[in-house]
């Protein structure tokens, strides 16, 4: 004769909402995290993105040893490097031959992010890689601060970044809110 086993294998119904419960419970305390962590990725893309345009520029005018511009196209984290015009003006728009490179407000940012800067560009590299123009006053340095638009995140909530620029062209990625007395290498001059 058969018998009945009762060594059953799998969950209860009430063993699966209770599941399906705590899943939901975790996610909306997981969603406004991931919602700061994609905005901050998004200005950490667009700096990042900019900064590689000024060394592109920097790196061109040295190659062909002669003027090359980075331009930044309105508040948003589009920008282009051409030959620098002559006279000096601002980058062919649409793009033509004498453009290097372009970035899109779309490419690797949004439109959400801001990009302020302390001298308005373009900014113009010599053959020897120094910038030219603006011209910044003696031991200041350029600043293009990389923030996004409060209504999108809390300023709390938002990591902005600097990209500071000496002089002599070489440009680095900052967090200005880290403190500047501090030793760690993120902090801003």
């Amino acid at each position: 004769m058969l018998e009945a086993s009762n060594n059953c294998k799998g969950m209860s119904l009430i063993e699966l909402l209770l599941g399906i419960a705590l899943m939901g419970i975790l996610t909306t305390f997981a969603v406004p995290s991931y919602k700061a962590w994609v905005q901050n990725s998004k200005i950490r893309n667009s700096a990042s993105s900019i900064q590689n345009g000024l060394q592109l520029a920097r790196a061109e005018a040295i190659k062909r040893n002669q003027r090359v511009q980075l331009e930044l196209r309105g508040v948003n984290s589009a920008w282009t490097v051409c030959v620098s015009p002559s006279p000096a003006g601002n980058c062919p728009n649409p793009d033509d031959s004498s453009t290097i490179q372009s970035r899109a407000t779309g490419d690797g940012g949004s439109s959400s992010i801001t990009v302020n800067t302390t001298l308005a560009g373009p900014y113009v590299f010599d053959g020897l890689g120094t910038l030219r123009s603006p011209s910044p006053a003696a031991n200041t340095l350029i600043r293009i601060t990389v923030d996004i638009n409060p209504s999108v995140l809390p300023a709390a909530d938002s990591r902005d970044l600097q990209i500071i620029m000496g002089a002599g062209g070489n440009s680095r990625l900052c967090d200005p809110n880290l403190s500047s007395s501090g030793t760690d290498p993120r902090r801003c001059p």
